[in-house]
């Protein structure tokens, strides 16, 4: 493993494509048959692979004890090392250097090893029976294959290595088509099974297999209708974008289970549309989303929260906030059948998978499966589909959809295949900033990843009117530039009001123009408002905390959405009268 953590420093160290792939391949070419599977997982960021369903289950207080008691330390050392850094990984090692007696290179863990002690750790039951496996196998780590033990188990990799360039890798050190690799890759959710099949030359054995998810595909960001149209033009297909859950269908003989868009099973919160499922006469997987329906009306995503999470729902819960399953592509399918549930297990050997075929093609079996629909008392509907070939055309849907209370439109090309895992452009997500609201900067934290080291995290408040008191309402990462980012920080260092841990409290006093997509009723902040998808559109240095919104704002703005009354886009816009 000392080996691995090496590699990861080096690939970590560059941030030229080419030489990353390089490293990787000269790497993996010389892997036995058992190093390679555990080796090729852990460098995409995993323990496990990403179809894998087991969750290590590890928390910071385990790995804190475990820490603790290997260093020899005391119990807040990992906790002030891990707020220089914002990254466990670089954290843990830090604290491990200071441990009074290094851990003997012999005995240093194999990859294989490491792999048999995560299997070990989610397999114990309890804290502390975890925290024991782990501790065990710190023991033999030195501090640089401690820091990536650490970063694997957590997820944070960190190295730039996105899974493009380890398929790559892949490719270049067995000599196989880079086309292959990929396919198989999306077929068997598994790069270490991937890379194995890819060095025995047989990646054409991949499968696509049910109850296995896969990854969803993602769509790229959009909101001209010009820019959309002449990528994806002259004709173009139209969704709906829903605000719910999507969540990945596969039904394999009596089984079904459902997968939201982080491959977690989430069939025991919706146990109603798994039961629907069952009695289909077909194999399959199916994507889609997740929605709160009654009356028939689609339900805001904020109903739908009182589902999730919740396994087992009860029969209460679930006449309270019914759910139905909107599809609108279809992944693989098998033979029809007569009897549906009764049909073996065997049978999902015959499943097509449909991921290389166009989207028309697709969307045609699709409507072929006969769902039941809610018309007809079932659980199932089709997402409504439209064209558009202008952008006079595409505007107008837009509208219509943000009407009917939807985040905006899915836009499709229809000759597109299923790219699993990847944000192309045969797919487009059309949105656009339901408002914007005048905000001042009450909080900063700092980020994690290249922004560890900065204050890239802002809570922000509006003024409450009645009693003069700011009141939060959101918190925001996203929309200003690095070089603003490192002004503000050194900024927000100086006005400091009170530290608490990684979070400053700041003098209010920077305004932000902040965009969302939805404004919600919520307990979380204490302005009784959340924002949905945040973001910051701009500093406003040229306003003062006199000038920000107020809460009596924020209510109006949300009474004219209820009521579907037409919304003004921007603060000024509002305070203009426009």
């Amino acid at each position: 493993m000392r080996g691995w953590s090496e590699l990861a420093e080096r690939v970590g160290g560059t941030t030229r494509t080419s030489e990353k792939t390089a490293l990787l391949a000269r790497y993996l070419v010389w892997l036995t048959g058992d190093e390679l599977r555990p080796a090729a997982v852990f460098l995409s960021g995993r323990p496990f692979p990403e179809s894998d369903q087991r969750a290590i289950g590890l928390g910071w207080a385990a790995i804190s004890a475990a820490v603790t008691k290997v260093a020899g330390t005391t119990a807040g050392a990992l906790s002030e090392a891990y707020d220089r850094s914002s990254d466990l990984g670089v954290a843990v090692a830090d604290v491990l250097a200071h441990r009074p007696e290094e851990p003997d290179p012999s005995d240093s863990p194999g990859i294989v090893e490491v792999a048999e002690a995560f299997a070990a750790i989610e397999a114990a039951s309890g804290a502390a029976a975890k925290g024991a496996v782990f501790g065990a196998l710190l023991r033999r780590c030195d501090c640089v294959t401690a820091k990536y033990v650490v970063k694997i188990l957590t997820g944070e990799l960190r190295i730039g290595l996105r899974e493009g360039l380890l398929e790559a890798a892949i490719a270049e050190a067995f000599e196989r088509p880079a086309a292959e690799v990929q396919l198989a890759g999306m077929l068997t959710g598994d790069v270490g099974e991937t890379a194995v099949l890819a060095k025995e030359g047989r990646l054409d054995e991949a499968r696509l297999r049910l109850c296995h998810p896969i990854k969803f595909m993602l769509a790229s960001p959009a909101e001209d209708a010009a820019e959309i149209l002449s990528r994806l033009g002259p004709l173009v297909w139209v969704e709906d974008k829903y605000d719910g859950i999507r969540a990945q269908l596969h039904r394999r003989g009596s089984e079904a289970r459902l997968y939201s868009r982080d491959l977690h099973d989430v069939s025991d919160q919706f146990p109603e549309i798994v039961e629907a499922a069952r009695s289909l006469p077909w194999d399959g997987i199916l994507d889609g989303e997740i929605l709160a329906y009654a009356g028939g009306h689609v339900l805001p995503f904020l109903t739908l929260q009182a589902r999730l999470g919740r396994k087992e729902p009860t029969a209460q819960v679930q006449a309270e906030v019914p759910v139905v399953y909107v599809a609108f592509d279809l992944l693989a399918v098998g033979p029809r059948s007569a009897d549906g549930a009764g049909r073996a297990a065997t049978a999902a050997a015959a499943v097509e998978a449909l991921l290389a075929i166009p989207l028309a093609e697709r969307r045609r079996r699709l409507e072929a499966l006969d769902l039941p629909t809610i018309a007809e008392g079932g659980r199932f509907a089709l997402s409504h589909l439209m064209t558009a070939g202008s952008v006079e055309a595409l505007d107008r849907v837009f509208g219509e959809a943000r009407a009917r209370r939807n985040e905006g439109l899915m836009v499709k090309d229809p000759l597109s295949g299923y790219s699993p895992g990847r944000r192309g452009l045969g797919w487009l997500k059309m949105k656009r900033a339901l408002a914007t609201l005048d905000c001042v900067v009450v909080g900063a934290e700092a980020g994690h990843g290249k922004r560890h080291g900065v204050l890239s995290d802002y809570t922000f408040a509006v003024r409450d009117e009645a009693s003069g008191r700011l009141v939060t309402i959101g918190k925001a990462y996203t929309g200003l530039t690095d070089a603003e980012i490192a002004t503000m920080t050194r900024w927000f260092e100086a006005h400091t009001v009170r530290q608490l841990g990684r979070f400053r409290l700041v003098e209010p006093t920077v305004v932000v123009e902040v965009a969302f997509d939805v404004l919600q009723r919520s307990t979380r902040h204490q302005s009784g408002f959340a924002l949905r998808f945040p973001r910051i559109v701009r500093l406003r240095l040229d306003k003062s905390v006199d000038e920000i919104d107020t809460l009596q704002t924020v209510e109006r703005l949300h009474g004219e959405l209820q009521t579907g009354a037409e919304y003004l886009v921007t603060a000024e816009a509002r305070r203009a009268g426009r």
